[in-house]
């Protein structure tokens, strides 16, 4: 331990600081620096700076891309002790925290003070608010409320040179030139660490109106979901899809039986909610039925009790389970239009079948926001690749992209081609000279 922050050095450190959900295995770092402010995270740079020493910027390593694994003698900076949330204003609806609490922290403080802050995702406990801003998450309620961008306001960071750019407004518009936060939002800590946020609240939905549908292929989920939408409008927040197979498998694991016993192909989770103290169950279920009456889904089951809800979700949120079963998986978080997503399911299902018939591949997502979730495991590297060729193969041409929510970090940077024209390419490495000349922040992210 010293003056600016808790450091352990190799090999002393924790396994836990060497790898994140993606299973991607890295080197040792040479040192982990845990500061508890900017002013230790601007110290921890300078010298970094000054030695000709890479950074890995860590937050809770809920990751699935690869972004927070160290490579042999970085210097890993982990935000985990900057976790205050530090403001809350009650009457604005404005938050300021630092960027290593955890989402849930930042989702209980805003309750607690009668707000609500609206991005939600399946490892709320762990991820860290820093890290959501650096990937610029999604999670479930994207279809209502956006992606993490439009949830900051305003962020502080430090540059690859220690440099503090503080530009924690509070303002939702602000129309005075360039806005720094867009650099570091989403750019998955490559031109600068974050290190605190201002946070835009929402009012607290009211009741939450719950159920679990199914459908025998694909093409009637837009249907329905554009029912939903002209019927629910701004009250729709949630649209989960998923297939047979990931529901069964889920039930499997997590000992909870799925709502509704028919075979068909795809389920869907969906909820709704009003302002507080209007009910949302009569619109869901007279727009449920007049679904079933079109044919666009096969069978209903509304959630009747909290507890009944959170049994749907149970079985939506059994990622880590399914994740720990197929271990090693191929995981894949990919968007399109909607009109390719059946097709392109189709073709990739069939070629994992096929190449792979020893692995299970499984498909969920969220097609409010056009994201869709691949799981493919148990595998071993040669089948691994096989899975990227097929998958991401299979993307191109069809307006896709190769990361939703998730990321680039290490994994997907070799695919970036696929979302991204030459002329974008360009700007991202001209912005990362411009910023970080000597590529000291998270080298081999996103782009080499």
């Amino acid at each position: 331990m010293n003056a600016v922050d808790v450091q352990v050095r190799a090999p002393d450190i924790d396994e836990r600081f060497l790898k994140d959900w993606s299973g991607l295995v890295g080197g040792m770092p040479s040192e982990v620096c845990r500061p508890t402010t900017t002013e230790q995270v601007q110290a921890i740079v300078r010298r970094c700076a000054a030695e000709g020493r890479s950074i890995t910027v860590q937050g809770g390593m809920t990751g699935v891309s690869g972004g927070a694994v160290p490579a042999t003698d970085d210097v890993v900076i982990n935000l985990e002790r900057m976790n205050r949330i530090e403001d809350v204003d009650a009457v604005e609806g404005v938050m300021q925290v630092q960027a290593g609490a955890t989402l849930q922290q930042v989702q209980e403080a805003a309750v607690g003070q009668g707000w609500l802050f609206a991005v939600d995702l399946g490892a709320r406990g762990s991820c860290h608010i820093g890290g959501n801003a650096a990937t610029n998450a999604g999670g479930v309620r994207v279809i209502r409320y956006g992606t993490m961008r439009d949830s900051v306001l305003g962020v502080e960071a430090v540059l690859a040179d220690g440099t503090v750019v503080s530009s924690l407004t509070r303002l939702v518009k602000n129309s005075t030139g360039m806005d720094p936060r867009f650099l570091f939002i989403g750019t998955e800590g490559t031109l600068g660490i974050i290190t605190r946020l201002t946070l835009r609240l929402h009012p607290p939905m009211g009741e939450l109106a719950a159920a679990w549908v199914s459908a025998k292929q694909f093409d009637d989920l837009p249907k329905l979901l554009r029912t939903l939408k002209r019927r629910l409008g701004p009250a729709l927040c949630a649209f989960e899809f998923m297939s047979d197979r990931f529901v069964a498998l889920a039930s499997q694991l997590t000992g909870q039986r799925a709502p509704l016993d028919e075979p068909v192909a795809w389920h869907v989770l969906i909820e709704a909610a009003g302002t507080k103290g209007q009910s949302m169950d009569d619109a869901l279920q007279e727009a449920l039925a007049d679904a079933l009456d079109a044919g666009e889904i096969t069978g209903c089951a509304l959630a009747t009790t909290g507890a009944h809800r959170e049994a749907f979700w149970r079985l939506r949120e059994s990622i880590p389970e399914v994740l720990t079963h197929l271990k090693p998986p191929a995981t894949f978080d990919i968007g399109m239009p909607w009109s390719e997503m059946a097709g392109y399911m189709n073709e990739v299902d069939a070629a994992l079948r096929e190449r792979l018939p020893n692995a299970q591949h499984l498909f969920l997502g969220h097609l409010g926001d056009n994201n869709l979730h691949l799981i493919s495991g148990p595998l071993d590297a040669q089948g691994h690749h096989l899975v990227d060729e097929i998958a991401y193969g299979a993307l191109r041409g069809r307006g896709g992209t190769v990361s939703a929510e998730h990321g680039v970090g290490r994994l997907k940077k070799a695919h970036l081609d696929i979302t991204r024209t030459p002329g974008e390419l360009d700007v991202m490495r001209r912005l990362k000279r411009a910023l970080d000349p000597a590529n000291t922040f998270n080298p081999g992210r996103i782009l080499d």
